[in-house]
């Protein structure tokens, strides 16, 4: 009996010290990264947290070491600024700043979004870009990670105000891209408008017609289900997560955060699947209706969100439900929590109010909504934590099923849209299970992280010091 103890307790000192050994070298390489991208902490939040998954990965794997693949990946292969000058309607001169950063381009053309916002700066876009490239790995499409955009902001403009703003954006990032360099598409601020200009600028400019975005309207190349697909895809890969355990999304009790795109079709898809979602927000504040968003409902806030632009609050109005300004709404109680609106959306204490109130899984259909704490406690309770950058890539995936269409000339149903996209969620979530099981339990970041960075190492191995 004291021999097994001895035996414990030296194994648990040597699991310690080399977990003290591993996280010396997580902060040795951290400390590189803050000092060569000072003042960025999206971008080091994103690049830690990989590294804390990967690093014990790569210590496995010297090939990866001693290609200093981690610091290449960590690095940019070039990074686009510009200046950006537009009229407003009165005839004055307004000056924004663009970006382009083209992160990883290892198992295709640059993809990722194009983010109109005002907290728009290298920062945020380096951390997208970040994300984006272990996002699209893992949809197994030939996709390599970008993310661009403007501090410009959309709301309160006129159609005529934001038609020259894209237009004077596209004049210029017409020269960094194409369909085998780079296809952006929308993001936060860049909807089917926004994309219809620069598409229309593009043209204009280089005088061809290809599908250097994705995202288009349908008359024009665009592709069916695209403007749902992250919201289904969060909702599928949930449900593959509850699925692994024997449970499902029937009659489940749901959160959502956001008002826009992907909350919208979150709701619908947890519909469909027998949920019931009880609330969503914008920067005002949340709604609460108890009795569920159902299809009707849904419909009232896409006409809100999507034509009026109007606020939130206006649901509450109309349906009698309760309205919090000013905060987000987890701490509702719920059995699943979806949040879409932006990063750092959940911090510690929202993540122990939804373990607390029951909550057994987390999708993130918003990139990086939870903030390193908040994680730590969905971990530490073990709870299906699905990373935005497994659970939300539907889009970026159906994006990718747009560029294959357009290099066809070809455009699918809806329904062999949703298939495809279904399948694709299924083998993301297979990936983390294969990178991320430990015993009984699966860490969907290690598993993400891990199920990324290998085809992405590995493609960088295959092509050489570039």
């Amino acid at each position: 009996m004291q021999v097994k103890e001895t035996k414990k307790k030296r194994k648990l000192i040597e699991k310690e010290g080399g977990e003290k050994i591993m996280d010396a070298k997580v902060k040795q390489f951290m400390e590189g990264v803050i000092k060569r991208n000072p003042g960025e902490s999206e971008f080091h939040q994103a690049v830690q947290e990989v590294a804390e998954s990967v690093m014990p990965f790569i210590d496995a794997n010297p090939k990866y070491k001693k290609a200093k693949i981690l610091e290449r990946i960590a690095e940019p292969e070039r990074v686009i600024m510009f200046r950006v000058p537009w009229k407003t309607d009165k005839g004055e001169v307004e000056v924004n700043r663009g970006f382009r950063i083209e992160m990883n381009s290892a198992i295709g053309p640059y993809k990722g979004g194009l983010r109109f916002h005002p907290t728009v700066y290298l920062g945020i876009l380096k951390f997208l870009a970040f994300e984006q490239v272990f996002k699209n790995s893992l949809t197994t499409l030939p996709m390599g990670g970008g993310k661009g955009g403007s501090d410009f902001d959309p709301k309160g403009k006129s159609d005529n105000e934001v038609m020259s703003f894209c237009q004077s954006f596209m004049t210029e990032l017409s020269r960094h891209i194409g369909p085998d360099t780079d296809v952006p598409a929308g993001d936060i601020g860049v909807g089917g408008r926004e994309i219809g200009f620069m598409f229309g600028q593009y043209k204009r400019i280089r005088n061809e017609f290809t599908g250097i975005l994705t995202g288009k309207g349908l008359n024009w190349g665009g592709s069916l289900i695209r403007p749902e697909a992250t919201g289904y895809g969060c909702v599928y890969f949930v449900e593959a997560m509850l699925n692994h355990l024997g449970d499902s999304l029937n009659g489940k009790v749901c959160t959502v955060s956001g008002a826009g795109n992907v909350a919208q079709y979150t709701v619908e898809k947890v519909n469909q699947l027998g949920g019931k979602c009880v609330t969503l927000s914008d920067s005002g504040g949340y709604i609460y209706d108890k009795d569920g968003i159902d299809a009707n409902k849904l419909a009232f806030v896409m006409k809100l969100k999507n034509i009026k632009r109007g606020r939130i609050k206006e649901y509450a109005d109309k349906y009698g439900c309760k309205y919090v300004a000013n905060k987000r709404p987890w701490d509702v109680k719920c059995d699943v929590a979806f949040p879409s609106a932006t990063q750092n959306e959940i911090n510690k204490e929202d993540a122990k109010a939804l373990v607390k109130n029951g909550c057994i899984a987390i999708g993130e259909g918003a990139n990086m909504p939870t903030t390193p704490d908040g994680v730590e406690v969905f971990q530490k309770a073990k709870i299906c934590y699905g990373p935005g950058k497994a659970a939300n890539a539907g889009g970026v995936a159906t994006s990718g099923l747009e560029m294959s269409q357009n290099s066809l000339r070809l455009s699918w149903s809806r329904e062999e849209v949703d298939k495809r996209l279904h399948n694709i969620m299924l083998d993301i979530h297979a990936q983390c299970v294969k990178y991320g099981t430990s015993g009984e339990h699966v860490d969907y970041v290690k598993g993400a992280n891990i199920g990324g960075f290998v085809k992405v190492a590995d493609s960088m191995l295959d092509q050489g010091i570039v």
